[in-house]
């Protein structure tokens, strides 16, 4: 379990901040305020995703092995 929330963890930092910078610049392209809008953003994000992968990650992991069996 341990490992689970660890990955959960990190995977959240690394996919939330890809993501959110991606579409703030695309969006808004960097300005003064790029770095509080990311921050913010990423921060909502990320606390989104944890219990998101929690949750559905051993779902979809069912999922995939019904698929491959």
């Amino acid at each position: 379990m341990k490992q689970k929330i660890a990955f959960a963890l990190i995977m959240g930092i690394i996919t939330t901040a890809v993501i959110s910078f991606s579409l703030i610049y695309l969006n808004i392209g960097f300005s003064e305020k790029f770095l509080r809008i990311w921050l913010k953003s990423w921060g909502a994000a990320y606390l989104i995703v944890i219990p998101v992968i929690l949750i559905i990650g051993p779902i979809i992991q069912k999922l995939v092995e019904k698929i491959f069996k």
